[in-house]
């Protein structure tokens, strides 16, 4: 879908400085293909209250519209060829182009839910000992019934201004400039790059903070071959970060069922249960498969972390109802 600029959105625009003066912060998008979901992203980009932004596309190869709609907006285009993707090789040659002090990450399939996005990634800064800000995810209709669940559980409503174990997410993060010039992403990681980073980010002594107020909306429009694949991707990743980890069949079969058991029951108390059953265990057995594959193809850094990825709680808090409509952005005016 591509999101024109109209007056409100223009006017904003040529409020934004790319070049006349340093921008506070860098915006990079790593994409392929993505002319459906892009336009949205740089369109509340457009609307944020923090206006000094550089956004910078790195894009490997894409042969749809995304190139177009990204021309539209204020954007540096960086081209890298297809065969030298890695998501850490793509981070680090947006980041070399960047000149903000911040660097913020965001898929190309996200798009922020309120204005002041920006402006809360930026908040924790001011502390001089944060190194890493990662902020709120979630679905829309189109998320799949497993993967709301799972947005709850790694994205949850309270910010945490000193975590103590390196989860974190790259399709909604931010980091200093300075820190990254010291320590590039890995690219020789098939994903996860991210927490590899922010494990060595704690390592050295800087602090990680969550805020849970800077959403954004993650869009997974995937087959289920490609959730099958992103999850024995990811565990490829997480054997090499940490080797002494397993994850044997037994593993497999214990996780699937507890995490399917515990879906239904979520799914029975939202009196979904008929409509969403098949889905939820198509989508279990991709993920728990799918990092079974990996595992024996090449978990995480810590039982915290583990526990954030893998194991499921009981009901799903319900999510707190926003007091912030006013700053909520109206995508649809810009259709």
């Amino acid at each position: 879908m591509f999101y024109a600029l109209n007056d409100s959105t223009t006017q904003h625009l040529n409020k934004i400085t790319l070049i006349d003066t340093k921008p506070k912060i860098s915006i990079i998008i790593r994409c392929l293909n993505e002319g459906k979901h892009i336009g949205r992203l740089l369109t509340g980009i457009m609307r944020q209250t923090v206006e000094e932004v550089e956004i910078i596309v790195v894009d490997s190869g894409s042969r749809d519209d995304t190139l177009r709609i990204a021309d539209r907006f204020p954007t540096k285009i960086i081209h890298i060829k297809p065969e030298d993707f890695s998501f850490g090789y793509a981070l680090n040659v947006g980041c070399a182009a960047a000149t903000g002090d911040v660097l913020l990450f965001a898929s190309a399939h996200v798009y922020p839910v309120y204005d002041d996005w920006l402006e809360l990634m930026l908040r924790p800064f001011a502390d001089e000992k944060v190194g890493l800000v990662y902020g709120k995810q979630q679905g829309d209709e189109r998320t799949r019934f497993s993967e709301h669940r799972i947005f709850a559980k790694w994205f949850p409503d309270e910010s945490v201004a000193d975590q103590k174990h390196p989860f974190c997410n790259n399709a909604n993060c931010a980091v200093r400039r300075s820190l990254w010039q010291e320590n590039p992403y890995d690219e020789t990681l098939t994903g996860l790059e991210d927490l590899a980073w922010a494990k060595q980010l704690l390592e050295n002594g800087h602090k990680i903070a969550y805020q849970a107020e800077a959403a954004i909306v993650h869009v997974h429009e995937e087959t289920w071959a490609s959730v099958h694949n992103r999850y024995r991707r990811e565990a490829i990743a997480f054997r090499l970060i940490n080797k002494q980890e397993s994850f044997n069949f037994l593993t497999f079969l214990k996780l699937l069922s507890k995490n399917i058991r515990q879906d239904l029951r979520q799914a029975r108390h939202e009196k979904v249960l008929l409509r969403k059953a098949g889905e939820i265990i198509r989508f279990r057995f991709n993920q728990y498969y799918g990092t079974y594959r990996g595992f024996k193809q090449s978990y995480l850094l810590d039982n915290a972390v583990r526990e954030r990825f893998y194991y499921p709680e009981g009901y799903v808090k319900e999510q707190k109802k926003s007091t912030r409509e006013e700053r909520r952005i109206d995508y649809e005016r810009d259709v």
